[in-house]
Parts: C-alpha cells; structure tokens; sequence
C-alpha cells in the first residue's frame, strides 16, 4: 500500500517536471519574443535575454518587476489635467513666436534657441523670463532656507521628495508642517515608496492625523507589487504660496547633512527659485498629485503673478514614464553638441547611453575642453563598476575625469560655455534618462551659471585627476569587476 502511494507520487512528481519545464520554456521563449519586439537599444535587450536564460525562474520575475517599457505602453497618463492645456498652448505660442522674440537678438541665447525649441516641442516646457535663483549648496544650506520660507507660508506648502526620512531633520520638517496646517495653511507631501521605503508609518499617520495630506507614488506592496516598482519618482520639488520654488538633488533626510557610515561628507546642488518658474515646478507638482490623488489643483492661488523684475530665462523640463520623449536626456544630448569652449558635468552616477557617450567623445576630440566629476566613493556597489567601464574609452577622447575624494558628490549639474546649464535630480545614467520621473531647470543666463562653474572647479580642488595610463595599470580584478557591471548596467 505505501509502495502504490509512493510510485503514484513519482508518476505525479514526473508528470508535474514535464508539464512545468514546458511551461516554462513557452513562457521564457514568449518573453524573449516580446522583449525583441519592443526594439529597445541591442544591450538592453541582449542583457534581459541573458538573465532569461542564465538566470531560470528569476529572470521571468525580474523582467516582469523591471524590465517593461510602460513610456510606450502609455499607462502613465496626463489625461484628465484639462486646466493645464493653457500651459500647453502657450508653450506652442512662444515656439511660434520664437524667431521675432528678443531672445533671438541675444548672443548667448540665440546659440542655444534649439535647446529653447527642442524642450517647447518634446515636453511643453515654458521658457520663463523673470525669475530671481539662489544657489544652495549643500544640505544644511537648503534645508535653512527652505524651513525659513516653510514658516512665512500663508496659503500652501507642496512638497516632492523621493527621500523623506523620519530622522532628524525629516522630523524638524514634518513638525513644522503640522504646525502651518494647524495654522491653515494647505500642506501636501508626495513621497515615493521605493526610496522612502524606510518612512516611520506612525510618522506618516501623526502627519495625517493634524492635517497634512500626504500621498504615496507608487506603492509597491503585495498586492500593489508590479513592474511598476521600476518607475521611481526620482523628484525634488518643494513649492511654497507659489512664491518661493526649489528643486535639485537634496532629498529629505540627515545623510545630506552629516554623510554616511564611510562618506564623512555629502556634496550637493540646489537651487531656490523666485518669478514665473516656481509656476512650472508648481506645474509639475500638480501633475504629479493628480496622478496619485486624481485632484486637480485648480485655485488660482496656487499660481500667483510674481512681483519679481530680475532676469533669468529657465526652462522647468519634466520626463519620465509618462512622456512622449526622453526630454532631459536629449537636452542633455543638444547641449553638449553645442557646447563650443567648454562641456563640465558633476554626475554621482556615470551610466551615458551610447548617444550621450557619442556627444561627449565627439566634443572633445573636436577640441572643446570636456570634464567630468564623479564621486570617487559610492552609495552604490554595483553603480560604482559600472560607472568605472565606461571610463576608459572616455579617456581615450580626451575628457578630463575627476574622482570626487573629499566625500561623496551628489551634484547633477551641466555647465556649458559659462552660458547655460542645467540643475536637477537627473543623473547621467539609463534610469534617469528612460525610467525615473525627473525634473530639472535649465537656466540660460552667464551669471548663474558662472557662479555654479566657480564651485565646480572648487570642487575639482577636492578631486583627482584620473591618468588614462594609471588607469590601465589598475588590479586586473577591479577591472573585471567593472566590466562585469557594464553587463547588468541596461538593467539597473
């Protein structure tokens, strides 16, 4: 009798083997079939079909976790956001109206106008004109100066962070905000999940509890866990009565004021905007908590004239899944091409798609005067590697990379000709440019971005010059370890 239950049990184990196996293999050939389908770049796709086949079982749950395109897909959408068409119109107006403005009659601008054009056409970002900026550098230096003008809030405080951390300062800052909703003022937070996995849920609740309306990106837990969990909400956004707007690389949390376990000292970029672009960031916000609340933000408050007279021509450019183009990464792409003395990035992460490393390679062997700072120590393991392969060939063009070694750099800048540049939370790398939710300010005006050049050559002061020659005598292993990166790299 035992025996008649053992063999039933082996037929069914032999017959369940046979069945599964089939399965499987239908199902790993259907997705290969699918991934070839969607005419991704031919390393994102041989990578995916490598974990498919290396990789058995769990290479179907990554794919289905990270590796859908939801950009062509279109299951992020912008419909229902009818009260913004306004701001669509007018940045097809000023397109139109480009060639008689007086942007054209002036030198530094009329040489970037196909940025201006481009970022009109692949994400209706509206060029402002008077606008006041304030470089904040560091943590310290941006969390005083966005609590000070938290506290002189009347009307709202709309918040966007993708860290936002229960420590020290999330507390100093989440207090302050259950005081200004006591005191009236409408409060909003978004936080994304993934990258404030760690938020103290009765932090969250006690936020809730005295007013502030708090909303979560994306969340991923069961049942919620899909291949969204890929499409992060990489934004920095705090907009204050519509007066007072900030964006850049300082998220919510003690680490970008006192360092790390291994990082004594954070290095990072942030900007404070006064003037019409704080109605494009409050644009994006709006966006945004539409999205995860499915409420239009329609008060006329929220977008109040400015006061301001200074000039500062910026574009608020937004992308991510839920966009037609890679907006920021083909920004990024057009200034380099027009960069005719010098190119500087500051980049915590160098992943550059084969575009961008073409742009770069080909401005310098043209002769313009290229340099690159990355962080000589990293938050990221495997980003570090893979950051390392693709320094080699970079070298060979004649870019100058430097290795951050005072701590670890977080700045995401672009500096090009002392002229024009760029300040946001977009990294240099695939995530950045196809995956996360982005948002940067590109600012068209020599005196910020000379001043933003000044602290990027201190901060070369801090950093060393890489040696191509000194780079090809490193350890075989650590070598190995970056080329071994740069195949998981299209999938990070």
């Amino acid at each position: 009798m035992l025996w008649d239950i053992q063999h039933i049990l082996h037929e069914f184990w032999q017959i369940f083997l046979v069945v599964f196996n089939w399965a499987y293999l239908l199902t790993t050939i259907t997705i290969i079939l699918v991934i070839i389908s969607l005419n991704q770049s031919p390393y994102k796709t041989i990578s995916w079909i490598l974990v498919m086949i290396l990789v058995p079982v769990v290479g179907i749950i990554l794919y289905l976790l990270f590796g859908q395109n939801y950009r062509k897909q279109k299951i992020f959408s912008r419909k229902g956001l009818v009260d913004f068409i306004k701001f669509e119109e007018l940045s097809m107006r000023q397109l139109s109206d480009m060639d008689r403005t007086m942007y054209k009659r002036n030198p530094y601008i009329k040489e970037k106008i196909k940025i201006i054009k481009l970022l009109l056409q692949n994400s209706k970002a509206i060029l402002t004109n008077r606008n006041r900026v304030q470089i904040l550098n560091n943590g310290e230096e941006k969390f005083r100066t966005l609590i000070n003008c938290i506290e002189q809030a009347k009307h709202h405080i709309h918040l966007e962070y993708y860290i936002f951390c229960s420590d020290n300062i999330g507390q100093k800052v989440g207090n302050l905000l259950i005081k200004k909703a006591k005191e009236g003022v409408e409060v909003r937070l978004i936080y994304d999940d993934v990258g404030s996995w760690d938020l103290d849920e009765k932090f969250l609740k006690k936020l809730e509890k005295e007013g502030v309306e708090v909303a979560c990106f994306m969340p991923v837990r069961f049942p919620y866990l899909t291949g969204k969990l890929n499409y992060r909400n990489h934004r920095k956004i705090a907009v204050i009565d519509g007066k007072y707007g900030f964006v850049g690389g300082i998220n919510i949390a003690d680490h970008y004021i006192h360092g790390k376990k291994n990082i004594p000292f954070w290095r990072d970029t942030h900007l404070m905007f006064e003037g019409e672009a704080v109605n494009a960031l409050q644009i994006v916000f709006a966006t945004d908590w539409f999205f995860v609340k499915k409420q239009l933000l329609e008060n006329p408050n929220y977008f109040p004239k400015t006061s301001v007279t200074d000039t500062c021509l910026t574009q608020i450019v937004a992308s991510g899944p839920d966009s037609d183009w890679e907006s920021i990464m083909q920004a990024f792409f057009a200034s380099i091409n027009l960069g005719r003395r010098n190119v500087y990035i500051s980049t915590p992460y160098l992943l550059p798609n084969e575009s961008i490393t073409t742009a770069l390679k080909t401005a310098a062997l043209s002769g313009i005067d290229v340099k690159i700072l990355i962080p000589g120590t990293s938050d990221s393991f495997l980003v570090y590697y893979a950051t390392q392969s693709h320094i080699r060939e970079l070298l060979e063009a004649g870019i100058e990379i430097y290795f951050y070694r005072k701590g670890f750099n977080h700045s995401k800048l672009i500096l090009i000709d002392s002229e024009f540049c760029s300040v946001g939370t977009a990294n240099m790398d695939y995530r950045s440019f196809s995956q996360n939710f982005e948002v940067n300010a590109l600012i068209y005006d020599p005196v910020v971005t000379s001043e933003l050049t000044y602290w990027f050559l201190e901060d070369l002061k801090e950093s060393e010059l890489i040696q191509l020659h000194e780079w090809d005598n490193r350890p075989k292993m650590e070598k190995f370890k970056a080329n071994l990166a740069r195949i998981a790299s299209p999938l990070l």
